[in-house]
């Protein structure tokens, strides 16, 4: 239950903000200035165009320029106060009983440098350093109201996945089937916006294409591309009507009151050419395998180095994420308020895998000229390992 009119529980936001005080504190900085939407949203509960101070000891602020109003009702914090300009920003922290900070954290990761610059003139006095990863960090460990919240999104993908044989016919455009599907989203409640981190990443519903169309490269981090409607968007679905006897891609982010699941289902009109049938159950081979070695403690990438040892032994490495010169080295990627979270399941990545980190698995193999195979689901980690959180039909599904 949340509280009344409340988008995130009172006690919810405290236990984040506390999670962050402490971070600040063990990293010797007086307070974090947060801006970004997103993490807007996870220490306020709004994202109403605001400035918020957490303090290393002492009452957050939440400054709104707008709408105050709104914000006032969405988040549970005690201090939203208005703010006409960022001028304000330390005569606000000093008039609440917060001493001014001579080190400051903010999400330089993400803020746009004339901002940086900006705020520099602003706090000639501060020292202000990146916050950006203890923020991620904080945030990558879900609670069990974020997982309540990931797991009906799970549930709604799969919802989606099950709706598209019915939408699915010979001669239908890769586009069209896209919008159908997309709008039984929607109807499921679907929020519309798929968020990333990453600069220049961006992202509709996902990725739905066939055939050789599928296997047509982008610039986005993830192994599909799509031959798209444009090169404006170079991603995603395209006019190509889609054949008999060839693989039909659905990697789709559900995104439900802000949290995500991604999965990814493989579909034909007709039989697919038996290499194909092989190598997606080789792909499902190694999630299980994967799905094995994925426990608290164990590194980001040995997860992937041993996904990639697999698909060696299998005979299909040099078709595992992505083929050539753009095959992308990561095998999964964290997933909440945003598509790209930590942990990144890549090469070299040391991070340590923890309870509660909610993670998306996505072993695909690219056949330039062919097509796409392979599989996506939504883990939780748990104190033995990965739950699997979507559970549509993993096999090819042949119409």
């Amino acid at each position: 239950m949340t509280d009344p009119g409340f988008s995130t529980p009172r006690a919810e936001i405290n236990a984040r903000i506390d999670k962050l005080q402490r971070r600040l504190e063990h990293d010797g900085i007086d307070g974090a200035l947060i801006l970004q939407n997103t993490d807007l949203f996870y220490f306020s509960g709004t994202i109403q165009q605001s400035h918020l101070y957490i303090p290393a000891q002492g009452r957050p602020l939440l400054m709104v320029r707008k709408s105050l109003e709104r914000a006032r009702q969405e988040s549970p914090l005690s201090s939203i106060l208005p703010l006409d300009s960022p001028k304000q920003l330390m005569r606000l922290i000093q008039e609440n009983g917060l001493k001014p900070p001579a080190v400051m954290g903010m999400e330089l990761d993400v803020l746009p440098t004339n901002n940086y610059f900006y705020y520099r003139e602003l706090f000639p006095e501060v020292d202000i350093r990146d916050f950006s990863i203890p923020i991620r960090m904080v945030r990558s460990v879900k609670s069990a109201y974020e997982l309540t919240l990931i797991r009906q999104a799970a549930a709604f993908s799969d919802q989606v996945a099950e709706s598209l044989p019915n939408l699915l016919k010979p001669g239908i455009t890769e586009i069209e089937l896209a919008g159908m599907v997309e709008a039984q989203a929607r109807r499921l409640g679907h929020q519309g916006i798929v968020r990333m981190r990453l600069w220049g990443a961006e992202m509709f519903y996902g990725h739905l294409m066939a055939g050789p169309a599928a296997a047509v490269p982008s610039y986005l981090a993830s192994p599909t591309g799509g031959a798209s409607v444009s090169a404006a968007v170079a991603q995603g679905p395209s006019f190509r009507k889609i054949r008999p006897n060839e693989p039909i891609l659905l990697d789709y982010v559900f995104s439900w009151k802000g949290y995500i699941s991604d999965h990814t289902r493989i579909y034909a009109i007709g039989r697919l050419p038996q290499a194909l049938v092989d190598a997606h159950a080789h792909m499902l081979d190694l999630q299980e395998h994967i799905k094995a070695l994925a426990k608290p403690g164990t590194s980001a990438g040995e997860l992937y180095t041993a996904a990639l040892e697999m698909a060696v032994r299998k005979g299909v490495g040099d078709n595992f994420m992505g083929a050539g010169a753009d095959r992308v080295r990561f095998i999964g990627h964290g997933v909440g308020l945003e598509l790209d979270e930590f942990p990144f399941l890549a090469y070299g990545q040391k991070t340590e895998l923890k309870a509660g980190m909610v993670i998306a698995l996505e072993p695909k193999l690219i056949f330039p000229g062919k097509g796409v195979v392979g599989i996506e689901n939504t883990h939780v980690v748990t104190p033995v390992g990965l739950e699997q959180l979507t559970h549509a039909q993993e096999h090819i599904i042949t119409i």
